[in-house]
């Protein structure tokens, strides 16, 4: 596909990243030209220099032969102008990421009225997904799909964890979970285990179920579900914004700790059940004095990665579920060294929205993807809407000549759940989520051999 990026930030290069490993035909627009040559000199990409607002510019960059436009400056306003430009100078598809809360109401209108395609906003996302840990905080991580109905839930294996000498056959036939263990991280290898693989320490479980049988699963094995009662987020910025009212919504009491006084009187008057300290995050004192040694769950969310680091490491001293927001993944195998619990990179989170687009739009013959989860460099979890009959329709799994390391974990048929076996088959109108390690699996067809 023909892709138009404008802005050449983080979003921006890791996005040029990808959609440059799956071959598509980029175009880069941004204002700065040293950016555009240090970031991306090893790429294989077209580069212009311009403002991604001016029509003359959109021409140079082929807007008029482009499929798809996306805009990721740091003005929410520049990118809706982009987009609505970009659209009236061609039939293209847009991309915009819109960040500010003003507009959270103004979506629908936006895609309605100016014809614009995916607006996304990573803060409210990345709020939304830390809210899940915090509700269910023994998780590493968890991934929704199918209209949240399943959800993929990756725990790590503790020393003394039952599950310890395990089989993953038999937590169907003797424990009777249904459930499907989808992935096993071990050793920072993602593997897509068979029956006969035995659970080790350490190890980081991908399960995938509805979220009560998920519970379940875990409560049969000894491990706690219940959510914190509490939370202390220190950094009060969009996504420490999105957080409270989503953990307030939950019914857990909300603390933000804000260096800004000026953000402090926007927070006291937008999340007026949270209790909003004006004062400096990374000051010990001030955390102990505020309730740190009893919290139960922190949040480390404030724009400078290593504060966030330095936040988190102490308070997992104390609190039972801690998240740190990390931007910069250029060092993650030294973050990965780290006894950190779970980390959230907003600027994944944008990424993997974008190319859940772009990958949507590329293939649509016979299913839709639906759902894009990156898993690691290789994994992926794909979410299929199976829209007309293909080669894999009607046709008992356990016959379907898969590809190697591809693992069809779930089947959602209106409201019945089906964690599949060999004897299942798929049906037109079936949500059908994939897991595949190494693999290029752009459509469900693509599965087979």
């Amino acid at each position: 596909m023909r892709i138009i990026v404008i802005g050449c930030g983080k979003v921006g290069l890791a996005l040029v990243e990808q959609l440059n490993s799956e071959g598509h035909d980029i175009t880069v627009i941004d204002n700065d030209s040293n950016r555009l040559k240090s970031a991306l000199s090893n790429l294989d990409v077209m580069t212009l220099v311009g403002d991604g607002t001016s029509y003359t510019t959109l021409v140079a960059a082929g807007v008029e032969r482009a499929d798809v436009v996306i805009a990721v400056m740091d003005s929410d306003e520049t990118n809706l102008l982009c987009c609505v430009i970009a659209k009236k100078a061609s039939n293209c598809k847009t991309v915009a990421r819109v960040r500010n809360p003003i507009y959270n109401g103004e979506i629908d209108f936006f895609k309605r009225e100016l014809d614009l395609g995916l607006i996304f906003n990573p803060e409210m996302t990345s709020a939304e997904e830390i809210a899940r840990l915090f509700n269910f905080p023994n998780a590493l991580r968890i991934d929704v799909f199918s209209n949240r109905k399943i959800e993929l839930v990756h725990y790590k294996i503790p020393a003394d964890s039952k599950l310890v000498g395990t089989k993953l056959m038999s937590l169907r036939s003797d424990y009777h979970c249904n459930l499907l263990v989808a992935t096993v991280t071990r050793n920072d290898e993602v593997l897509i285990p068979g029956g006969d693989f035995v659970i080790a320490e350490n190890d980081i479980l991908g399960v995938v179920a509805s979220r009560s049988e998920i519970h379940e699963f875990f409560r049969t094995f000894g491990v706690g579900t219940r959510k914190v009662s509490d939370v202390m987020i220190v950094g009060g910025g969009k996504i420490g914004y999105y957080l409270a009212h989503c953990l307030i919504d939950s019914g857990i009491h909300v603390k933000i700790i804000e260096g800004r006084r000026e953000r402090c009187e926007f927070l006291s008057s937008g999340i007026p059940d949270a209790d909003i300290i004006f004062g400096d995050g990374t000051d010990r004192d001030l955390l102990v004095e505020e309730g740190l040694m009893n919290t139960s769950g922190f949040a480390a969310l404030t724009n400078i990665d290593e504060e966030n680091i330095l936040l988190s490491l102490f308070a997992r001293k104390y609190a039972q579920k801690t998240i740190t927001k990390i931007n910069r993944i250029n060092f993650d195998e030294v973050i990965n060294q780290l006894d950190l619990d779970t980390i959230i990179n907003p600027n994944t989170i944008s990424t993997n929205l974008i190319i859940q687009y772009v990958r949507s739009l590329q293939y649509t013959m016979g299913s839709n993807i639906e759902n894009f989860r990156k898993l690691s460099d290789q994994a992926e979890a794909l979410e299929f809407v199976v829209t007309k009959k293909s080669e894999v329709v009607g046709i008992e799994l356990a016959d379907l000549k898969k590809k190697p390391n591809v693992l069809i974990c779930c089947i959602t048929r209106g409201d019945k759940i089906i964690i599949p076996g060999g004897h299942d088959k798929i049906e037109v109108g079936d949500r059908v989520i994939v897991i595949h390690n190494g693999s290029e699996i752009h459509n469900l067809d693509d599965i087979i051999e």
